[in-house]
């Protein structure tokens, strides 16, 4: 095998995120329900054989060194000598935005090398290495809609209806790090339930999971990301004028809202505001390379 092209990096969002505690070696405790969504990056990997690793940039620009090149010198480290690979990005995934695209990137470029170079490594093997990297990793590798918990290593899978989003990244991005560390930052959620989750679903049964699966919980990290950058509460305020409820994903600027997407017409987002991003979205069942680790590399 030479070349795997087209592989595809999906999104996800966080239907709710609680912080309910903080490990003494400071990586703070969470819950969540992972949703992927068809906003999608994608990688094209050809083998080479002089054993180096090279990247292109075929969109938006990356870092010099970024997820995908650090987690093709982790494999690399377990590949025969003379491994070597050029990987070429099509960046479409915003940055800073709380969607795990870099994690997604790196999850998906471990997979692609996995089957390329034929090294046969399980999947909890690939965790491992995932969770090296990111704590959501592991979670695009698994390639399942989850409910997660811990420092995102924890990941039980949950089936979710089919579901419409409206995203809007803001033209401001987030540092993570500068929400985990800000003194104001909820830090002790009580801890929800699984179960409490999927009842949520119960509630109306004409239309599973609208509106119940979105109006569970929270995400903690939103107050503090509002005192940040003032555009994420533009965000949700310019979807609420729309008549949809929005919140925001993960610990970066994107927020969203369930929406049918087939009835809402081009014109209603029309006036975006200059440097935003919209985009219409759909969830999906289950990731496009699920079980990659799992199969024949021959």
């Amino acid at each position: 095998m030479k070349a795997l092209y087209d592989l595809p990096a999906p999104a996800k969002l966080n239907l709710f995120l609680h912080v309910t505690g903080r490990r003494d070696d400071g990586y703070h405790l969470l819950q969540s329900v992972f949703m992927l969504i068809d906003w999608c990056d994608t990688l094209h990997i050809e083998r080479r054989q002089d054993g180096q690793l090279s990247r292109e940039d075929l969109e938006a620009p990356l870092p010099a060194d970024d997820l995908v090149l650090r987690a093709a010198r982790a494999l690399q480290a377990l590949a025969p000598p003379g491994s070597g690979a050029h990987i070429a990005i099509a960046k479409r995934i915003p940055a800073q935005a709380g969607m795990g695209g870099g994690s997604s990137d790196a999850a998906t470029c471990l997979l692609g090398l996995n089957r390329l170079w034929q090294l046969g490594l399980p999947l909890a093997r690939l965790e491992a290495i995932g969770l090296q990297l990111g704590a959501d990793v592991p979670f695009f590798l698994r390639g399942h809609n989850a409910w997660v918990e811990g420092i995102g290593e924890e990941i039980t899978p949950v089936a979710l209806p089919s579901t419409d989003v409206v995203v809007v990244r803001p033209g401001q991005g987030i540092d993570t790090r500068s929400i985990f560390v800000a003194p104001d930052l909820e830090r002790a959620t009580t801890r929800a339930t699984i179960y409490g989750f999927a009842a949520c679903d119960a509630q109306n049964e004409k239309e599973p999971g609208l509106p119940g699966l979105f109006e569970f919980g929270r995400n903690d990290l939103q107050p503090v990301a509002q005192r940040l950058c003032p555009e994420v509460t533009q965000a949700i305020e310019w979807l609420g004028a729309k008549g949809l409820k929005a919140r925001m994903t993960g610990s970066g600027s994107a927020v969203f809202a369930p929406a049918n997407v087939a009835k809402l017409q081009d014109a209603d987002l029309s006036d975006v505001p200059s440097g935003w991003t919209v985009r219409k979205c759909k969830n999906m069942s289950v990731h496009p390379l699920a079980g990659w680790a799992d199969s024949d590399n021959s």
